[in-house]
């Protein structure tokens, strides 16, 4: 069995020395040696580990956006405040790359302050939540500044729309964006050669909202943030002492094989589908799922018919796949008051703090097929939904690789599992070394999380 398998390199490290290439898996860690433990041991690299690597800054209530640059946008109050469009400031012509057509839009701007990063960083990950009635659609680009005093171009981290009727732009990535320092991959911002020192120290996020011209239709952006961060090169991570275990959430168990074959339009069918399964799974432990006039063009023969939904509205066209990290969070925040976010973590400790309040996590890992007991397949990019600890400590996963939903719920060695999801370089069957995600994470939360729930939020930074 086989996982679905990214086909864009995550750590810009890895682009340095990988070059780019897409892998069919990982390979076991490598060996900690005597010089890296030494190294380890240094003041400077004691000072490191005592420091945040990672920087998750949104703005999401009426006095963020006031800080903002509005063009032709104004607040749109109420529990969730957000922006809107209110009056146009231009029309332009945007011609689709995947339909060929052009239409004519509507537009306004909001541009964000500058956000200085409390960790010089070499990748930058955009996320945003948004209402996109039919005939609406957003564009976030980020613009940074380097260590160096330079300034990166204004690159577009995604065109979101919910929908893609006839209406509708097809959500996408935008390829190609560079600028001899850094690019962009997906949905990722990184500096090209981090060996370098060059770092990125501050951005702006800029969102475009559009609609159809002579409607009184808008979008409606409730949050808009980026995780920034600068990890080490990493084979081995520190283990982790389990501290609060032996809870379970309730968590529905969807596998994704199930749907193999199952509209190939789609990257391919399910067997491709581990991100929007993994969403689904998340997004429906709140209480909330597609209406049955949602899911009335699903064929009635297949099973779980809201995984098919999930992967049709996170499918990135320019991609070609499902595994596009802020259009997942975007799709869960079109569920009612439901919040989502791309961030990174450090350790399972506050995995566990999660859990403990509540809150599922959907993590993303690559490794052999021996690094994983009881995985039973290798994979060089796969999401799954940590929705528990035993009293050991070892992890309680839904994973949607299963061949069916009843063996959807797995238990995985927590110093494995905790391993292959947090090191950043990894060794493919090959001997290549190879990138892996260190850390990255989907959370999606209610509007109004419970005290508990917000507390552990505003220690990870996410507010």
């Amino acid at each position: 069995m086989t996982s679905s398998a990214p086909r864009r390199t995550v750590l810009a490290a890895a682009l340095a020395a990988a070059a780019g290439a897409a892998t069919p898996s990982a390979q076991a860690d490598a060996a900690r040696t005597p010089e890296a433990s030494a190294a380890a041991a240094t003041p400077e690299a004691a000072a490191r580990r005592t420091k945040s690597l990672v920087d998750y800054h949104a703005w999401t209530t009426t006095a963020d956006w006031n800080k903002g640059h509005a063009q032709g946008t104004a607040i749109a109050h109420g529990a969730r405040p957000g922006i809107r469009l209110v009056h146009p400031v231009g029309t332009l012509d945007y011609k689709d790359p995947h339909t060929g057509r052009t239409t004519a839009w509507e537009y306004a701007v909001w541009t964000s302050p500058a956000h200085s990063l409390k960790v010089p960083a070499t990748e930058a990950v955009a996320s945003w939540n948004a209402h996109t009635p039919p005939g609406t659609w957003i564009a976030v680009e980020l613009r940074g500044t380097y260590s160096d005093g330079g300034r990166t171009p204004w690159y577009v981290m995604g065109r979101w729309t919910a929908g893609d009727g006839d209406a509708d732009i097809r959500r996408t990535s935008v390829d190609g964006q560079k600028d001899g320092k850094s690019s962009i991959s997906t949905d990722t911002f990184a500096i090209d050669t981090p060996a370098s020192g060059l770092r990125l120290t501050s951005y702006q996020l800029r969102i475009t909202l559009h609609r159809k011209p002579g409607t009184a239709l808008t979008p409606t952006v409730w949050r808009l943030g980026a995780m920034a961060s600068d990890l080490p090169d990493r084979f081995e991570v520190p283990a982790s002492r389990p501290g609060r275990v032996g809870r379970e959430l309730v968590v529905p168990h969807y596998s994704q094989e199930i749907h193999k074959g199952q509209y190939p339009e789609y990257d391919n069918g399910g067997e491709a589908w581990c991100s929007p399964t993994s969403s689904q799974m998340i997004i429906e432990s709140w209480g909330r799922k597609p209406t049955r006039d949602q899911l009335s063009w699903v064929n009635p023969d297949y099973a779980d018919p809201q995984v098919c939904h999930a992967a049709r509205h996170t499918f990135d066209y320019q991609y070609e796949g499902c595994g596009n990290w802020p259009f997942n969070a975007a799709y869960a925040a079109t569920y009612r008051d439901l919040q989502g976010v791309v961030t990174r973590l450090a350790s399972l400790t506050a995995v566990e703090r999660l859990i403990h309040a509540g809150l599922p996590v959907i993590t993303s890992q690559s490794f052999l097929k021996t690094e994983l007991d009881g995985a039973g397949y290798g994979t060089s990019g796969h999401l799954m939904t940590v929705v528990g600890f035993t009293k050991d400590g070892d992890i309680i996963a839904n994973d949607p690789a299963a061949p069916d939903n009843a063996a959807v719920r797995r238990v995985y060695k927590r110093r494995q599992f905790e391993n292959i999801w947090l090191r950043t370089k990894r060794h493919d069957v090959n001997g290549q070394v190879r990138s892996g995600s260190g850390g990255v994470c989907y959370l999606y939360f209610p509007a109004k999380p419970a005290p508990t729930q917000h507390r552990v939020l505003a220690e990870l930074g996410i507010r």
